[in-house]
This record gives C-alpha cells, structure tokens and sequence, in this order.
C-alpha cells in the first residue's frame, strides 16, 4: 500500500487558545482531509509533565527505539551518534547539548537549545574546555557537532531524563534527571558551568547580543546494544535525533517528489516547533497558513490523482495526539465540508 504519514508537531493549538487561532487560521487542505478523513485512533492525551513530548514518544515508539521502564526520554544517543560518524564504544551514552539557562521570577528556566546559535569553532573551545572534567572522573566524551556531544556513564543506566523540548521554558528543576548517577551529574554540571562561567568567549557572545553558553543539558540515555528498526521506506523532514533513526533521505524535497515515491514515507514538518514553545501564536498562525500552502495543498492534490492510496496525518500539541487516515475515495464525501474542528480535540 502506497501511503504517507505526516507528523506535525505543534498542530493542536492550546485549548484555552484554540478556538480563536482556528476561526483566524486559513488552512483549506488540512480543512478538507481533516474533514473527510476518518479518525485512526482515540484521542491520545499525555502527561504535560511527561519527559518528552506527544511527537517525541510517537517517533520514539515508530522507529522502535527501546521503551524505558519509567517515564524518560528517548533513547537516542548511540543512533545520533552513528549518524555524525562515530562508532561508540560499548557501554551506554547520553547526548549533552551546550545551553543557556537563564533565572525567571523564583526559578531557572530552559532556553530552547535550537535558538543558542553556537557556531563550530565556539562549540570545540568550549568542548575542550569541559572536557577534562569528564574524563579526570573516567566518563569518556565525544563530540558530536556544535549543539551535540555525548557522555559515556555506564554506571548512570536508568537515568531518567528530559527532552530539551520538553523542559524548554519551564522550571528545569520538574525536568532533571533522576534516579541513578542523578547527583553525580549534577556535580558535574555545576563544575562545567564554573568552569565556563570566566570564558572570554561568553563575554563577546553577550557583547553581540547573543545568550551565554553558561550549563549543558543531558538527555538520550541509550546502550550501545539498542537496535532501532524503522517503519518506513523512507523519510523526509527528518533532523537531528528523527533522522539518525532513519536509513532513508533525511532532505526535505518538493510535495512533488513525496508524491513520486512509493511505499509507506514519513514526512515531518516541524516548522511549528520552535514558535509553539516560545508561545508566539501570530506566528503559529502563520506558519501554519504556509505549511497548507506549501505543503498539504500540492500533497492533497496528489492524493486526489492517486499518487497515494491514503494520507494519515498525525497531529500533536502539549499533551495531546491525533491521528487520521484520509483515502482518495474519502475526499468524494461532498456532505462533510471542510473543517478544522478536530484541531479543538
């Protein structure tokens, strides 16, 4: 069966916002597939203080990563780290990011680590700066890229931890890790952060208006022996940690080259991420309106010309998860008119 899923994070506004974004929202192709979809699953509700979020537990599950015994990130370390070139050694690894941790009113808050813009030469001054507190207490360290490096602590197995999505904008003291090697970590984290607390690079980073690198957040707990086994024939959209997952293009090509494929595909469009965690929803409003354009419009019509026996859309908020399959036959149900209605589920 030729079919696509589309995972889009962020889709389900807020409830208590919902009904004022969508009756401003102009987005007719997800109206019509929505409408004339059938509804996949119940309506999947989460934790709002689950370690991950909705999309990342739903990508975590798909791809086959192992499931934690208690409520913890995914497990994503050694995949991301084999997708950046290396071949960890055994044992199990952890991914740090660089980030920048900032005091709120009566607590200290998670900067989204996708906004630190920390380019290469930065980051390996830093890594090399932290560096010998690692291994002076036998953690061997990697460096992955510039927003990604990893640690390994075999002893830290079990670790339960958050995704930097997940803890972006809130009291990261809900979002630590917890459980095994728990307070040696955090020693270590408050090494690190003296440590660079006097870095000159941090004072021209402030200098040009940029966010301080003043913490790192650990998270991806994964043993070397994890197998993933992907779902799809191929994916599009994927980055970062969803594309180590997969085997299959990690660009994000034309609607008209998904609709070109055969097999089941994955398209991810997470353009909704990075405003829905920074609650910008005059944004929201407008990406949303360019996803439609840009991107379902071209991949309805595909559906319609039978490019697809079928489009199941995978839609997330908060705390939330909704799931619809829309066949070509389905779009000739004329007496269910177009509607974002289960945007409000």
């Amino acid at each position: 069966m030729n079919q696509l899923d589309i995972l889009i994070p962020f889709a389900l506004p807020p409830a208590e916002m919902a009904r004022d974004l969508l009756r401003q929202c102009q987005a007719p192709a997800l109206a019509m597939l929505l409408a004339r979809g059938k509804t996949a699953a119940p309506t999947q509700s989460h934790d709002p203080f689950s370690r991950a979020l909705p999309h990342e537990h739903w990508l975590a599950r798909r791809f086959g990563l192992p499931q934690p015994a208690q409520d913890s990130s995914p497990a994503a370390a050694t995949a991301l780290m084999r997708s950046l070139g290396h071949a960890p050694s055994a044992g199990h690894w952890f991914v740090l990011h660089p980030a920048h941790i900032h005091v709120a009113r009566d607590h200290l808050v998670l900067t989204d680590v996708g906004q630190l813009q920390l380019d290469e030469a930065q980051s390996k001054k830093l890594f090399a700066s932290a560096a010998p507190l690692f291994t002076e207490i036998g953690h061997e360290v990697v460096y992955g890229d510039a927003a990604t490096w990893f640690i390994r602590a075999d002893a830290w197995a079990g670790l339960r931890t958050s995704t930097p999505s997940a803890a972006s904008g809130r009291n990261i003291d809900i979002w630590m890790p917890e459980g095994p090697g728990e307070l040696a970590w955090r020693k270590l984290q408050n090494e690190v952060q003296m440590q660079w607390f006097s870095e000159s690079l941090n004072e021209e980073r402030e200098m040009r208006g940029l966010k301080t690198v003043n913490s790192m957040w650990i998270w991806g707990g994964a043993d070397t022996s994890a197998a993933v086994a992907s779902a799809y024939a191929a994916g599009y959209g994927l980055n970062g940690w969803t594309q180590a997952l997969s085997s299959a293009p990690a660009s994000l090509p034309g609607a008209a080259d998904i609709a070109a494929g055969n097999g089941h595909r994955l398209l991810l469009l997470d353009q909704l991420v990075e405003v829905a965690l920074a609650q910008e929803w005059g944004l929201w409003l407008q990406r949303m309106e360019s996803l439609d354009r840009e991107w379902l419009a071209p991949l309805l019509a595909s559906l319609r010309d039978g490019a697809f026996d079928a489009v199941n859309l995978i839609l997330t908020g908060a705390d939330k998860l909704v799931q619809t399959s829309t066949t070509r036959g389905a779009l000739r149900k004329f007496w269910h008119p177009p509607s974002l209605g289960k945007l409000l589920s």
